[in-house]
């Protein structure tokens, strides 16, 4: 059986769900070493925000299959480390949308009516009305800095607070800014002219100090910035110095460059900033959110599914994995197929996304593909996040195409594999309720689906050579389940595909190519 190891605090909806297929065990506050000591013991590990999985963890690790981090950001965890050793990082990517949109929120209303330090001084026996005139949101203009989940969230609920919506985000389109009411614009403009501005994007080399002395500079005076995302993104001594120059109105921020917040200049400043405690994500509702999320990505992994929002497979989201899903599974089985038909080592594995097809995303079908033709070198040890690397180590190159013209299905996937003994190609479809069959075999037309034990043969169309080779597997007792034939022309070449009940008997296959009119023969194992 399966284990886990949880060495955070997650909520128990979390562990009962993992318990359906692992032993789970909950040590908490483990030391570096210690984590590094008994990691090897354990088949998946699901942290929150305090554990710090590191490469020496990873690399101790030797039986991790996945890592999940129940929370949207996963800066605890070495990423590039684990892609590496084939190890799928999840995390939560919805299951706080709500808690932290609605933290921002509160943070906008908090720091226009100063109600922190109005709290504290009525808590202290003053009646101080004159000291904490506030500012109305409505009719002000909002600068949302990311328009994701969260930042959309934000954004609806200020619109109906009667603020303005000006919105930054390279990824988003300007119908989907306009259906939020947002007008997009370049970041230095929303920077100009925005009242608020709150921040909803993830911390990477080109975001790191995003809002800084030079960015801060060309802000209004009474303007306000809300940080709810991650810390870093804001240089706090540049924003330290603005508030105390009056160069900008105030700030709140929930995220820092290093948390526990400890010596700070933020910390000296009055009522024109907030400071919480990274409270974002930090209600009883995202809690249970967030464990039940991770907990069935983990479950699934552990059975062998994918998971629906791992961070380190290539282009694989939780709205593509649904729409894509099928279709992985027959990229998979085709580059399995294909991988054994071309034999030796494969040194060029062309991609043709084709019919309606063409229109999806290829990066999860190329991953796939790679996956299967992979699996028979290297077993388990490849997955949908390892693929890429190891094709990529053995010298193969991928060529993508599409052609949306090809429309004997609705859409089918084509894969050509070169390699040392050859050229081979295959192509598949699927039919009826998501059934996976091979149309096409080395360009001769077929429709059967694949089974686990298949027999390709590459003959002369001509009387009597089925019945040759059904008599000759009949007398190595091989039973045949299916059989289906496809040519080009009467007579000519043909490809011959079996689906048999049992492995090939040692020897067989010598036998077979030596019937009259057989050129040449496969054996495949799905």
């Amino acid at each position: 059986m399966s284990k886990v190891l949880v060495s955070d605090s997650i909520d128990q909806a979390g562990i009962d769900i993992l318990s359906q297929v692992a032993t789970v065990d909950v040590k908490l506050g483990l030391k570096p070493a210690e984590l590094i000591e008994i990691i090897g013991e354990y088949d998946a590990l699901m942290i929150r925000s305090s554990t710090r999985v590191t490469q020496e963890i990873i690399e101790a690790g030797t039986q991790l299959k996945i890592i999940g981090r129940a929370g949207v950001g996963v800066d605890n965890v070495d990423v590039p480390a684990a892609t590496r050793r084939g190890i799928v990082v999840v995390n939560s990517p919805e299951g706080n949308t709500i808690a932290a949109a609605e933290h921002a929120l509160a943070m906008i209303l908090a720091l226009s009516r100063h109600i922190p330090d109005a709290n504290a001084s009525v808590k202290r026996g003053a009646w101080d009305r004159n000291s904490f005139v506030g500012a109305e949101v409505y009719k002000k203009t909002l600068g949302v800095v990311g328009l994701g989940k969260i930042g959309s969230h934000v954004a609806a609920v200020a619109k109906t607070m009667g603020m303005k919506l000006l919105a930054y985000d390279p990824f988003i389109s300007t119908d989907r800014a306009e259906q939020l009411g947002c007008q997009l614009v370049e970041l230095d403009l929303l920077f100009q002219q925005a009242d608020y501005i709150t921040l909803h994007i993830p911390k990477t080399p080109e975001t790191t100090h995003l809002i800084n002395a030079t960015t801060l500079a060309k802000m209004k005076p009474t303007a306000r910035i809300i940080n709810c995302a991650r810390g870093g993104i804001i240089d706090e001594v540049a924003l330290a110095a603005a508030l105390k120059g009056g160069k900008i109105g105030g700030a709140a921020l929930d995220v820092f460059e290093s948390e526990p917040l400890g010596e700070s200049e933020l910390r000296s400043l009055g009522k024109e900033i907030i400071l919480t405690p990274h409270l974002g994500a930090s209600t009883a509702e995202a809690q249970v959110n967030v464990a039940i999320d991770v907990a069935e990505q983990i479950r699934d992994v552990l059975l062998g599914l994918p998971a629906r929002s791992a961070v380190n497979i290539p282009g694989l989201g939780p709205d593509v994995l649904e729409e894509l899903k099928p279709y992985m599974q027959l990229a998979e089985t085709l580059g399995n197929l294909v991988g054994q038909l071309a034999g030796g080592r494969v040194e060029v594995l062309n991609i043709r996304l084709q019919g309606e097809l063409a229109t999806n995303k290829s990066q999860p079908l190329v991953v796939a593909a790679l996956k299967g033709l992979l699996f028979q070198a290297l077993r388990e040890r490849v997955n949908y996040v390892n693929a890429s690397i190891e094709a990529k180590e053995r010298g193969i190159r991928v060529i993508e195409t599409r052609d949306a013209s090809i429309r004997d299905y609705a859409g089918t996937l084509h894969l050509e594999a070169t390699g040392t003994l050859g050229t081979h190609s295959v192509t598949g479809a699927l039919l009826g309720e998501r059934e996976i069959h091979l149309t096409d075999v080395d360009g001769f037309p077929i429709n059967v689906p694949p089974s686990k034990y298949m027999l390709f043969t590459l003959h002369r169309d001509m009387p009597g050579i089925i019945g040759k080779l059904g008599s000759l597997l009949g007398s190595f007792n091989v039973n045949i389940a299916s059989m289906q034939v496809g040519r080009k022309i009467v007579r000519g070449d043909a490809v011959m595909a079996l689906s048999i009940d049992d492995p090939l008997p040692e020897g067989i296959l010598n036998e077979i190519i030596k019937v009259p009119g057989i050129r040449d023969a496969y054996t495949v194992t799905l």
